[in-house]
């Protein structure tokens, strides 16, 4: 069985494990799945991620995080641009989430950024998720 949206998949595995209390989740790897998951631990919504090799692709094994009372750290996740429904932002109009609490992740010319990056470079590009 083929997935026609990984990164939808990747989201929906960080969500499902998080809510079952998993101290880790895995899934495979590809360098935009990388790129988004460092962007994860960049902004403090994972404790850490390491690419594991299995000898095809490799396999990105995630460590998630939880607060002192044992809930999630990430208390959501939303994919935005599907494959059948791409979405876009210009400069002046890329998104704040949550007032500004959250994280917005770009698809740009300059790679995978997050929106507070993109404004201050004064890039648009495609909307991939919101994680809050």
């Amino acid at each position: 069985m083929s997935i026609t949206d990984p990164i939808a998949d990747m989201l929906t595995v960080i969500r499902n494990a998080q809510s079952a209390k998993k101290e880790k989740v895995d899934f495979p790897a590809s360098k935009i799945k990388e790129e988004i998951v460092k962007m994860l631990k960049t902004h403090g919504f994972i404790v850490n991620y390491r690419k594991v090799e299995d000898g095809k692709h490799g396999i990105l094994r995630v460590y998630l995080r939880y607060s002192k009372s044992k809930d999630g750290v990430i208390s959501g996740l939303k994919r935005i641009s599907m494959p059948g429904r791409r979405v876009y932002a210009a400069k002046e109009k890329i998104p704040y989430v949550f007032g500004g609490t959250g994280v917005a992740v770009l698809s740009t010319s300059k790679g995978i950024v997050d929106d507070k990056q993109a404004r201050m470079e004064k890039i648009g590009g495609e909307i991939l998720c919101y994680v809050w």
